[in-house]
């Protein structure tokens, strides 16, 4: 008898354990978009309080248990600027090219990056980000360059456009992530070969009214990105403007 009481405890505690798991990874869409791009905002500031960048410049999320990390710099006292559109970037002391070349608008750009999608819910008044998924990680990926990516710049006459067969598809801002072409241009690219190794040179976060919001976008991952804001840590290998 005492056993199965034991048993009947831990299971009680297991599930107890399920549902409060399941809770804080609970989403329910606001009625209200300015209530996600409050949210957005929210848990962008919070991002930037728990994380950090190691030696090549990728980001690290601060550990409650290792003391290893405790005199690294938070992203919040890394300069932060953030944009009228709510995008915030960040640019890494000391990894930028010199004198490097600058952004253009439509330039082709190479580039290597680790970059997640994330959903801001309020969880009982704890607003942050729950459902990481990643977007394109070339580093951990094919080790070489992101060349040309549509969501950086889209011209009228490529392909995805010019076959498209409906209305929506016919737009850049289907395929743009407008915040990161945006933040994009504050930065300088490098002249480095595709197989050189990578020092990341920034952070740009993308809220989700910056990027689709809650729109119908092109289907880059096989994933919705309503509502997502977009994290991401990067190095401009090369650019070159477009013929």
């Amino acid at each position: 008898m005492k056993k199965i009481f034991l048993y009947i405890l831990a299971g009680s505690l297991c599930f107890s354990a399920c549902k409060k798991d399941d809770d804080v990874e609970t989403y329910v869409e606001p009625e209200d978009i300015a209530v996600q791009n409050n949210y957005d905002d929210q848990a962008i500031q919070k991002y930037l309080t728990e994380h950090y960048l190691d030696s090549q410049g990728n980001i690290k999320t601060f550990s409650s248990t290792d003391p290893a990390d405790d005199n690294e710099t938070k992203l919040s006292a890394m300069s932060p600027v953030t944009l009228p559109s709510g995008v915030v970037y960040i640019i890494r002391n000391g990894a930028q090219p010199d004198p490097g070349t600058t952004i253009g608008a439509t330039d082709i750009t190479r580039i290597m990056m680790k970059s997640q999608t994330a959903l801001a819910a309020d969880n009982d008044g704890n607003v942050t980000f729950i459902s990481y998924s990643d977007f394109f990680n070339t580093i951990d990926g094919t080790g070489s360059p992101l060349i040309d990516p549509k969501f950086y710049y889209i011209a009228d006459q490529d392909p995805l456009i010019t076959a498209a067969t409906t209305d929506v598809a016919k737009q850049k801002n289907y395929y743009m992530i407008e915040g990161f072409s945006e933040a994009l241009q504050k930065y300088k690219a490098f002249n480095k070969a595709d197989d050189e190794n990578y020092n990341l040179q920034g952070v740009i976060l993308v809220p989700s009214r910056a990027a689709f919001a809650r729109d119908a976008h092109y289907n880059y991952t096989g994933y919705s990105f309503r509502n997502r804001t977009f994290i991401f840590n990067f190095q401009v290998y090369k650019t070159e403007a477009r013929p």
